[in-house]
């Protein structure tokens, strides 16, 4: 306790001394939520591999396997189904559903890329995202969702906009 107090507010003080400037009750929701928030992701990203790899998709980690990042791999092999899946994420995400996602040119990048995140936090990497380069073997990667519901929905919406890809 001792370390974890200097190392938040000033070293020989601890917990006697420091502003926190209100960000106890931040600090204290984030240690409260993320195991829940962890498991819904993982969750969604086991679904997401098992579903697809029965639809004939290239995954990687496979739904079985051991996991040591929230991270999802899909291989789609083409140009048309990446990106039907990333606006599918889009459609099944809570804030900005109504966007669609085009691919675009970004700074450091090769190839475009295209990004779907219908985030509460912009930049979040545990909310429910789906991105990837517009290049072959076309791969997706996906991860988050801050409850496993929102992720299944997610999932099941970039599905059916997957089954209108050529």
């Amino acid at each position: 306790m001792k370390l974890a107090t200097e190392r938040l507010t000033v070293p020989g003080q601890g917990k006697k001394v420091g502003p926190t400037l209100g960000i106890n009750k931040y600090l204290l929701q984030g240690l409260f939520l993320a195991p829940s928030v962890v498991s819904s992701s993982l969750k969604t990203a086991i679904l997401a591999s098992k579903v697809l790899e029965e639809l004939g998709y290239k995954v990687e980690p496979r739904y079985n396997n051991e996991r040591f990042d929230i991270v999802q791999i899909i291989e789609f092999g083409n140009f048309d189904k990446l990106i039907k899946y990333c606006q599918g994420i889009q459609k099944g995400s809570p804030i900005d559903a109504y966007v669609i996602p085009k691919p675009d040119d970004m700074p450091g990048y090769t190839n475009q890329i295209i990004m779907a995140s219908g985030s509460f936090t912009q930049g979040s990497s545990i909310e429910l995202s789906c991105d990837g380069p517009l290049r072959p073997s076309y791969v997706a990667y996906m991860q988050g969702g801050l409850t496993y519901q929102y992720g299944k929905l997610g999932l099941m919406k970039a599905i059916e906009e997957l089954k209108k890809s050529s």
